[in-house]
């Protein structure tokens, strides 16, 4: 298992043999940090993504700059409060896509914070063993602040939103909302996930389906199909 570091930032790489199709750049949530992200950026470097997990918001310009001279296209992504400062920080970062990941809600109070944030017991235990990880920080307030910038974001990038479909922490209405106010967003509900989709009990679909849009995002902002699914009727028909 990856030893994990608070506040420190890391980054997952393709073998050498592979050459880098893009970038993903990955804030945390609260009471997260990078190393919690480990399984998902091994997944993502698998399939030839660099994926890097700053300790912070801070210097995203810079970040997004230098990701963009190595491994276009660059996506800001970001889960809880990590997806509401990478809405934030679109315009001034500017991304080629910002993936936003449970998006959150109003604090809560909850006796199991492992059991709303992941129905997989390898990051359940990996979180219970994990010195760095801060429990309690999920049922803390948003900052207003936070809130608000993210609330007055209009980006023109293309947008995926990732949401658990049950979600005690943030009900999916506010996905929802989002996505319908944000221009060409695409919106993909968990069935049955929680709040940390990421590292949650379907994490290889769900990663599975970032690469997806990760591949029509090379091909460019208007993300054209790569796949076309004909019914089992349509067989037989020629075009």
């Amino acid at each position: 298992m990856t030893t994990t570091v608070p506040d420190t930032a890391l980054v997952w790489k393709p073998v050498p043999e592979i050459t880098p199709r893009g970038t993903v750049l990955l804030l945390p949530g609260r009471g997260e940090h990078p190393g919690v992200y480990a399984r998902f950026g091994r997944r993502l470097a698998f399939d030839g993504y660099v994926v890097r997990a700053p300790a912070g918001p801070e210097g995203l310009a810079a970040l997004v700059a230098e990701a963009r001279e190595l491994n276009a296209p660059v996506v800001l992504a970001g889960s809880d409060t990590g997806a509401l400062a990478a809405l934030a920080e679109a315009e001034l970062a500017g991304p080629d896509a910002l993936l936003l990941v449970g998006i959150p809600g109003e604090a809560g109070d909850w006796t199991d914070e492992l059991a709303v944030r992941t129905a997989c017991p390898t990051h359940r235990g990996q979180l219970a063993e994990d010195p760095a990880f801060r429990a309690g920080d999920l049922a803390r307030a948003v900052p207003a602040d936070l809130a608000a910038a993210a609330a007055a974001a209009t980006p023109t990038v293309p947008v995926l939103l990732l949401h658990g479909a049950a979600d005690p922490v943030a009900p999916a209405d506010g996905a929802r909302a989002l996505a319908a106010r944000l221009p060409g967003a695409e919106l993909v509900l968990v069935t049955d996930g929680l709040h940390d989709v990421l590292n949650d009990a379907p994490h290889r679909t769900v990663a599975a389906r970032i690469v997806q849009w990760l591949e029509r995002l090379r091909l460019g902002a208007d993300l054209p199909p790569l796949l076309t699914e004909v019914p089992a009727a349509q067989e037989g028909t020629r075009p």
